[in-house]
């Protein structure tokens, strides 16, 4: 099996982190968004490839992908023309059937159902209630997809799209493709969701199947909340010696973090090298090298290397940041 990650946007809904830290980078209890799909993908050993689509600071993103030991390409989406757009710049290396990941969410999904499905396809979903967000998908009586509809404001269906998808017949899908982008733009860009409606036209049954859980990284508060998610599942560390400190499970927190005369958590991630120093933080993510003195933050996203003092509330700062209130 071949996998397509696509990361080629520029993540603005995440800025100014963004600016520096590609979206799939950016860290939740300790670890990279995208580290927690390429564990899973390890879990399946039957990848034979990864193709990343880059873009926006593609070197960071190889040189992280690198790190695991995956056969991978990289090729750059050098028009942001949209998903069909990405995935069909894969056409080359794929030549058996396909796991598509967009990689700024996390999910809980039993990806070992490609092993045994008859289907040309699945995509997982998620149901969700503000499903005006999304695109969602609709579905027969024996649970295969007859349609996706982008935003509705009907609740035709709840069941969002989540960017996670398994096709079999990949022959049909890059016809879909080229059907795509052969035709005009959909809202200004070529959706991949089209490609599959002409698969269904075409007599494909993409199964549809619910996952346990979807952690969205997208934005800094969804962000924020999978933290919190990660961390009650079993992604929390702290040091074995934190006198002076109390601390309010769950928090994750590097063993070489300095704290002093300070209260952290709950859900609180803390980089390496951070100094925090008569401070109080909750529900927040602070990046390597920071420090924080006399500050009392929540709902607060600290890149590397930041110098914070005498703040209250809730803050975004980027990296190598200096915020000073006397």
């Amino acid at each position: 099996m071949k996998v397509i990650i696509p990361l080629a946007g520029k993540g603005t809904r995440l800025r100014p982190h963004t600016h520096v830290t590609p979206k799939p980078m950016l860290k939740v209890a300790g670890k990279p968004v995208m580290a927690y799909v390429l564990d899973e993908l390890k879990k399946l050993g039957t990848v034979e490839q990864i193709v990343y689509i880059t873009g926006h600071l593609k070197e960071k993103v190889e040189e992280f992908a690198k790190t695991y030991d995956f056969p991978s390409v990289f090729i750059e989406q050098k028009v942001q023309d949209g998903t069909a757009g990405a995935i069909a710049l894969a056409r080359e290396y794929v030549d058996e059937p396909v796991l598509i990941i967009f990689v700024d969410t996390i999910f809980d999904a039993d990806l070992s159902l490609i092993n045994r499905t008859d289907a040309d396809g699945i995509i997982w979903v998620k149901e969700v209630e503000d499903y005006q967000r999304f695109g969602v998908v609709v579905t027969d009586a024996d649970g295969n997809m007859t349609r996706i509809v982008e935003k509705p404001k009907e609740p035709i269906s709840k069941r969002a799209n989540i960017g996670l998808y398994y096709i079999k017949n990949w022959k049909l899908l890059f016809e879909g493709l080229d059907h795509v982008l052969a035709s005009p733009m959909n809202m200004g860009e070529y959706f991949l969701t089209d490609a599959f409606q002409y698969m269904i036209d075409h007599g494909a049954k993409l199964k549809v199947v619910d996952v346990a859980g979807w952690y969205d990284a997208g934005k800094i508060e969804t962000l924020l909340d999978t933290n919190r998610v990660m961390l009650t599942k079993g992604h929390a560390r702290k040091p074995a010696k934190l006198d002076g400190v109390k601390i309010v499970d769950p928090v994750y927190i590097e063993d070489d973090v300095t704290l002093r005369d300070s209260t952290v958590g709950p859900n609180v991630s803390i980089g390496k090298g951070s100094v925090i120093e008569s401070s109080e933080l909750s529900h927040t993510i602070v990046g390597t090298g920071a420090k924080i003195k006399k500050s009392r933050l929540s709902n607060s996203l600290i890149g590397d290397e930041t110098v914070l003092e005498g703040l209250r509330g809730e803050v975004t700062v980027g990296d190598h940041s200096e915020v000073r209130v006397t």
